[in-house]
């Protein structure tokens, strides 16, 4: 995650508009998940796992004051030990997305749950992204599509669960201008969701493999004699039998 974004998420009027949406989500979002290990990709100067009760969390990041310095790409955890992973805008701000997820994938625990957020092209501020000089955050992302991304996810057997939607405002660069446009963010999610600034999706890995087995049960021995069923077709009552030295 290129530090130029964060920067711009905390200092820019438009950026602030933006993470108190994003923090508000992530605190939804991961405070009913359970588990043993929790990490949060990118932006380490936001505390996104704020609201989670896991035990131990850690931020992992390129630069900045992040716990584990390391590339998305090459996570440095173990196969299978992670319960949940956050991931603010990473896919927007690399170069390799489909190598990101797939790394998740592999560090995820099966029935773990990954939480990102992203970027919506069929916006205004995918709009202004084509407009706009590519030379600064959050412009310079790629703005990757909610049906592309959740095609990438399925095909490595993360299934999206939920889909959320934020930002609703116009991007415009003076916060009264965004106030202004306050209105959109009370009924952006009834009328216009599709429409919003920014996606979250959270994800569950499923097991590879997974099936459900069903118990063989041994067919019943005919009992000695003659069984003799009492009423109509349609009712059944319990078998008599009959012995031979009747």
């Amino acid at each position: 995650m290129k530090n130029s974004f964060s920067s711009w998420l905390m200092s820019s009027e438009l950026g602030t508009y933006l993470l108190a949406r994003e923090q508000a989500y992530f605190d939804l979002a991961v405070a009913d998940v359970f588990g043993f290990h929790a990490v949060q990709l990118g932006l380490p100067s936001l505390d996104l796992l704020r609201a989670n009760r896991i035990a131990w969390q850690c931020c992992a990041a390129e630069e900045g004051a992040a716990h584990i310095r390391c590339h998305p790409a090459q996570l440095p955890f173990e196969t299978r030990s992670l319960d949940l992973l956050v991931m603010p805008h990473v896919l927007d701000f690399t170069t390799q997305p489909h190598q990101v997820l797939r790394e998740v994938e592999r560090v995820l625990m099966p029935e773990g749950r990954l939480i990102l957020t992203g970027f919506n092209p069929v916006s205004l501020w995918g709009v202004r992204h084509l407009l706009q000089r590519r030379d600064r955050a959050p412009w310079n992302g790629h703005f990757l599509s909610l049906v592309r991304i959740k095609d990438w996810l399925t095909l490595l057997e993360l299934e999206p669960c939920t889909v959320s939607f934020m930002a609703y405002a116009p991007p415009f660069l003076r916060g009264d201008w965004v106030e202004r446009f306050g209105f959109m963010e009370k009924v952006g999610d009834r009328w216009w969701p599709l429409a919003a600034g920014v996606y979250g999706i959270e994800a569950v890995k499923r097991q590879r493999g997974m099936r459900l087995i069903m118990p063989q049960w041994a067919p019943a021995k005919a009992s000695a004699g003659l069984a003799v069923t009492a009423g109509s077709e349609r009712q059944h009552t319990p078998c008599q039998t009959i012995n031979s030295s009747d």
